[in-house]
């Protein structure tokens, strides 16, 4: 279980990263259960948290790995469903991990996205549209947007019919300018590094046995023979 106390400030900030000392326990890496403290409200896609600990984790089920529940501190309570989509960093830490988007003074921070401990992939959470746009010109960077008629879907069980509806909506990407776009046009799947290239080991093939080389030796204790011969004679004549 992950335990962080978050001290949001009072002015806005465009990013904040939140970590906590203590050490992931074995049961939890599956849902990725982490208890957050917040000092101060925080946004979250359809509904503010005020100010106290609660408990983020990942769905139950296999097929609900995209959505986030955010319950109290018992569990006894679902704050938020999220519909999320992956989010990559090139090096993960051993600390949870909470980004925000830029607010105005006095204004809740809305929490972008949640890194658990020791993992490269986190979760980005997919605001409705309105919302998204606002956040998208306040902050100067794209946001995924879902159709804003799903907001009040952010309150149900991850297993109710208005969820399940969520994670089949159109998912898109809100620009600084307002405009809607595919959300692979700002926000490509990372690319996975190439498998290792395993080059085939062969064993060189056995050259085939060639005949005996005792022939060898006699064509070379032949030409010996001859040539002592012919320095023999050679001596005779010059004597």
């Amino acid at each position: 279980m992950k335990y962080l106390k978050i001290l949001v400030p009072a002015f806005a900030v465009a990013l904040f990263a939140a970590t906590f000392l203590s050490q992931p326990a074995k049961a939890d890496e599956w849902n990725k259960k982490t208890v957050l403290t917040f000092s101060a409200p925080v946004e979250l896609p359809g509904v503010v948290l005020p100010a106290g600990t609660y408990v983020f984790k990942l769905a139950d089920s296999q097929s609900d790995r995209d959505i986030v529940q955010v319950f109290n501190k018992d569990e006894n309570k679902i704050y938020a469903t999220i519909l999320a989509i992956p989010d990559y960093r090139m090096e993960p830490t051993d600390k949870t991990v909470i980004t925000f988007e830029e607010r105005p003074k006095g204004t809740p921070e809305a929490i972008r996205a949640w890194f658990y401990p020791g993992d490269n992939y986190g979760q980005e959470f997919v605001y409705p549209k309105m919302r998204a746009v606002e956040l998208a010109k306040a902050n100067n960077q794209h946001v995924p947007s879902m159709p804003s008629a799903m907001a009040k879907s952010t309150t149900k069980p991850a297993q109710s019919a208005e969820v399940q509806a969520m994670k089949k909506a159109p998912i898109t990407a809100i620009q600084p300018s307002g405009k809607e776009v595919q959300l692979s046009e700002v926000h490509p799947k990372p690319q996975t590094p190439p498998a290792p290239v395993q080059m085939a080991m062969t064993t060189p093939k056995k050259l085939p046995k060639t005949a005996s080389i005792l022939p060898w030796f006699l064509l070379i204790g032949t030409m010996a023979l001859t040539a002592s011969l012919a320095f023999r004679l050679a001596a005779k004549k010059s004597s």
